[in-house]
């Protein structure tokens, strides 16, 4: 299994979170995956997981009950969406439920104006597919990413994320290790260490990440469970 590299900075702290702020579940209204977001929070756990995000399609999860269960595991559960905004997707963590309704570039300012502690960040941004937002986008709508996202699904030779890394670096931004968890043996391959001040709540942990706080952990995936992965959802969407 190939070493894990160090991408960025940590910052000693009181408090230091592995992080997962991608993810689906079962109960995700547009992909079919075999997981319920219970197992989900009991396997970040076993990994030594201290925070997530369920980031459902257009699907804002936020459940007091499954929150409560991730906090008996020792992890905070940080309400989120991915939501679809002019057919491109983008992470929303810590917002209202109301945000998996925003609509439009426009609506999202307004939605970080009324609510700073969210966090916007930009998933697979430069990945070849049809809901990344791409470089017209990234550079247009700028000044809203708080993050960009490290994706785990990458191999030897073939890694979409360096144009991220890159954009990130050049305008200042943190970048976050996400695995986009569909299945459950995806998580762990890359994540984020974010370094909290005090308690690690929802609001620490944005703060964290939107000052810099955090370095991402990854290692490129076999070529075997690259195509493990990648046949399982063509699979499921075929379902």
């Amino acid at each position: 299994m190939p070493s894990i590299a160090d991408i960025g900075h940590p910052i000693a702290t009181a408090s230091r979170l592995k992080a997962e702020l991608h993810s689906h579940t079962a109960d995700d209204p547009e992909d079919s995956i075999e997981h319920t977001a219970r197992q989900l929070v009991d396997y970040a756990a076993r990994l030594g997981y201290g925070a997530l995000a369920i980031t459902l399609h257009d699907r804002h999860t936020d459940d007091p009950a499954l929150a409560r269960h991730a906090r008996s595991c020792g992890m905070t559960l940080i309400p989120a969406v991915e939501r679809t905004i002019e057919g491109r997707h983008v992470l929303l963590v810590n917002f209202p439920a109301h945000s998996e309704r925003v609509s439009g570039f426009d609506g999202l300012r307004a939605l970080k104006r009324a609510h700073p502690a969210g966090l916007v960040i930009a998933p697979h941004p430069f990945f070849p597919m049809g809901h990344s937002l791409g470089p017209a986008l990234m550079d247009e709508h700028a000044d809203l990413w708080d993050a960009v996202e490290i994706n785990a699904f990458h191999v030897r030779g073939v890694d979409f994320n360096r144009r991220a890394r890159r954009w990130a670096i050049a305008r200042g931004l943190p970048v976050v290790g996400n695995c986009d968890v569909h299945q459950l043996e995806q998580l762990g391959t890359t994540f984020s260490l974010v370094d909290v001040e005090g308690e690690a709540t929802p609001d620490a942990i944005c703060d964290a990440i939107r000052a810099g706080r955090v370095s991402t952990q990854t290692r490129p995936l076999s070529y075997l469970m690259a195509a493990r992965v990648a046949s399982r959802a063509i699979l499921a969407g075929f379902r």
